[in-house]
């Protein structure tokens, strides 16, 4: 039976394994040092998963795009695929609190200069990303992304991105996802940094794993695996969950939960319809000392491609485009705040996405070819200022987008 060694902060931990006959995968700890997961403390007996990775471990694989790659990669190579397989060959070259040792070998990896890719972007560079990186590329998400490390000549610094571009079928998808974290941090929350390409065809977010005062890996936990759940079910669930979790782990509960507050409020304000499971995290230091609320990420405006797209999670039972009322009962409610505070950081949100609009309205003279998407941008985020309940966006804001 292959195993594959997993270790915490570069100590021998534990063993994954995976049980072919049972379609089943296995972990055992092999010391009692510190937890892989906050869902998963040091026991003697075996933790068993059917039929699919443990959360901690399967929130590393990739979908979509570079799912397929990997298929078509491994596939022809051993004739078969499956996730034990596939995060073999991931989990030996992932840098984080969790490092692990398999037969697949650990593999060097050119730098990149950031320069470089900033002003080269270029399907062929996106392709020589890829082909660089690929063993590299334990993230999830469907869109076109790599990991990479890229050197900066300024810092002589080498850092990791993930680097995320785009297809016709998402048009404009770097300026969307650039402007919407930009909104989420005009309302006063973290979020990665991030650069845009010279002709918008990719979007650099750095990674926020690591403490640059200590030097050391922090621990990151999607909600989804705090909740003991699969990819698969990333849309199986609702924000009050969400909000359970964070304000049921982290430390620092009053700032974690206005912070959650004000991301989930800017998620319904920019008409961000894939907000789900996996695009909430925490993190935590090498203790586990401190554990709070993760900088935002992957936020897009998503009517714009699927006009009747609705939010990824429910609240109050209910996938629609819901308003103040209901957002301010929400933080009331599930985020722990006082009727003073939830409105305070709900206008806090509504000025955010006020300046946001400008923004763009100030930018577009200088990029025509955003015009299209950024008019339904705007559009959207206009609607909101109404501060109504939707459950679906109006027919007469989209008539016309199925032409464009």
């Amino acid at each position: 039976m292959k195993k594959i060694d997993v270790k915490v902060n570069s100590k021998k931990v534990g063993e994954l394994f995976y049980e072919e006959d049972k379609n089943s995968y296995g972990f055992n700890y092999t010391a009692n040092y510190k937890p892989i997961s906050l869902i998963m403390p040091f026991r003697a007996s075996t933790y068993n998963w059917k039929y699919k990775l443990h959360p901690i471990f399967d929130m590393n694989m990739p979908e979509g795009y570079l799912f397929e790659i990997f298929k078509k990669y491994l596939s022809k190579e051993y004739g078969y695929i499956d996730d034990f397989l596939i995060f073999s060959h991931l989990c030996v070259n992932i840098e984080s609190r969790l490092t692990y040792e398999s037969w697949s070998s650990k593999n060097e990896f050119v730098v990149l200069d950031i320069d470089e890719i900033l002003n080269n972007d270029t399907p062929d560079t996106f392709s020589k990303i890829i082909t660089t990186f690929l063993t590299k590329n334990a993230i999830s998400g469907v869109q076109p992304k790599s990991l990479a490390l890229l050197s900066d000549k300024e810092s002589l610094t080498t850092k990791e991105y993930i680097i995320k571009t785009w297809g016709e079928e998402y048009k404009e998808l770097a300026l969307n996802e650039y402007f919407c974290l930009k909104a989420v941090e005009k309302a006063g929350v973290l979020i990665p940094n991030i650069k845009l390409s010279k002709n918008n065809k990719f979007l650099l977010l750095e990674r926020f794993n690591y403490d640059k005062t200590t030097n050391k890996f922090l621990g990151f936990e999607e909600i989804l695996v705090l909740l003991g759940k699969n990819k698969d079910e990333k849309y199986g669930g609702s924000y009050e969950q969400v909000a359970k979790v964070v304000y049921s782990v982290t430390t620092n509960k009053i700032e974690s939960m206005r912070a959650l507050y004000k991301t989930i409020v800017m998620n319904y304000l920019l008409k961000n319809g894939d907000a789900h499971l996996k695009n909430f995290g925490i993190l935590y230091d090498e203790e586990l000392k401190n554990i709070y609320f993760a900088p935002a990420y992957d936020i897009v405006n998503t009517v714009v491609y699927f006009y009747k797209d609705r939010p990824a999670l429910s609240m109050f039972g209910k996938k629609m485009w819901l308003g103040k009322k209901e957002l301010l009962k929400f933080g009331v409610e599930f985020c722990y705040l006082t009727p003073a505070e939830s409105n305070s950081l709900y206008v806090v949100c509504i000025e955010a996405l006020k300046q946001s609009i400008k923004e763009i309205e100030d930018y577009l003279p200088s990029n025509k070819d955003f015009e299209a998407i950024a008019s339904k941008m705007i559009g959207m985020w206009k609607l909101s200022l109404d501060e109504k309940t939707y459950k679906e966006i109006p027919l007469e804001i989209t008539r016309n987008w199925a032409n464009d």
